[in-house]
């Protein structure tokens, strides 16, 4: 077995799957249960207060059913725009605003008390996360937290975050505030663990590409 001191890193197996990590944050898409504003300047008594339904649909009068999950705030105007013309309205002009994210979750697991999805209310962090998430398990590993997130351009990018000088109370704060959609992993001492939960959870249940996997090995990152 090894030792609790030695390094745990998530690696690559395939490194041209991944993009460089960036801190921009890419563009909310829209979830289920999200409240959304529509509102069209020319005829503001079409506007519509609307709930993203289950199945990611919304209907609007002056537009019919459209798919909101998985657009962003953009493409839903864009797409709202085009509908609208085509049905209802000459020349419209569409604006669409986020009022409420009841769908912005994050998924937490690794040695956590209960791993799961967790709705993110404001600006947090990977700590606050875990913490609703029942919090570090005895043999969780708080210096290689792992965070995966999609880019702007929709590709997985995958980084660690060093908690413990934050739990030990410490004066740096490494801690990194989590987007929807984020991952957050913590390991435990057995390396294997890492590599188990990425191909159980997010391989076979999450909308990652397949194009992508992890390994696990001391000391570092294998290029």
């Amino acid at each position: 077995m090894f030792s609790t001191t030695q390094s745990v890193r998530p690696v690559e197996r395939q490194p041209q799957g991944f993009a460089g990590w960036t801190d921009e944050v890419p563009a909310y898409q829209f979830a289920p249960a999200d409240k959304v504003k529509v509102q069209f300047t020319l005829a503001p008594e079409l506007g519509e207060d609307v709930v993203v339904g289950p199945d990611g649909m919304i209907g609007l009068r002056a537009a019919g059913q459209l798919r909101a999950g998985g657009r962003t705030a953009a493409q839903l105007q864009a797409d709202i725009t085009a509908a609208a013309a085509a049905k209802t309205l000459n020349a419209p002009m569409v604006t669409v605003a986020l009022t409420d994210s009841q769908g912005a979750l994050v998924f937490v697991g690794g040695s956590v008390g209960k791993s799961g999805a967790y709705y993110l209310a404001g600006r947090h962090g990977s700590f606050e996360a875990i913490q609703l998430a029942g919090g570090f398990n005895p043999e969780a590993r708080m210096d290689e937290v792992v965070l995966i997130r999609r880019d702007p351009a929709n590709r997985p990018m995958l980084r660690t975050v060093d908690l413990r000088s934050l739990v030990d109370g410490g004066d740096a704060h490494p801690d990194v505030p989590l987007v929807p959609g984020d991952i957050v992993f913590v390991p435990r001492n057995r390396i294997s663990e890492v590599d188990l939960w990425i191909d159980q959870f997010i391989n076979r249940f999450l909308p990652f590409s397949k194009g992508f996997s992890y390994t696990v090995n001391r000391g570092g990152l294998l290029n």
